[in-house]
């Protein structure tokens, strides 16, 4: 079981964007770029953040169907709202099939893996203890 990775990276000009006090987002535009892009159709997957704070992050993930995301944990409290498409997470004591406007929060630490059923997007949100962050 891994556990998610926050990586240090420098700042880019971007960062500030994504950090500001009020930021406002058209989802489905920001599915149709991640569509578009050729990484996807390889490896059935990709991500963008969308709002990055110390303690606070939304990703948002599009997903083709048969793609899967490895069981991992996150050190903060997380939800994963299944926007289109539908979703399976297998946890340690069972399995949740989230279609489109369905909405699962999970505990801090809490094995997990995301099966993609169906192409779809979905938006994690991940809120770490400010001591951690």
């Amino acid at each position: 079981m891994k556990k998610a990775r926050r990586k240090q990276v420098p700042p880019s000009p971007r960062a500030a964007e994504l950090s500001r006090a009020a930021l406002e987002l058209d989802l489905p535009a920001e599915i149709a770029a991640l569509n578009s892009v050729a990484a996807l159709e390889s490896s059935g997957r990709i991500a963008k953040t969308l709002v990055k704070h110390p303690d606070f992050r939304i990703i948002l993930t599009v997903m083709k169907a048969g793609a899967c995301v490895q069981e991992h944990t996150a050190a903060g409290r997380i939800s994963i709202q299944a926007l289109s498409g539908n979703l399976r997470l297998h946890l340690p004591t069972e399995t949740v099939e989230l279609p489109a406007g369905r909405l699962l929060a999970l505990d801090r630490d809490v094995p997990h893996d995301v099966q993609a059923l169906t192409d779809g997007a979905f938006l994690v949100s991940i809120a770490w203890p400010r001591a951690a962050a």
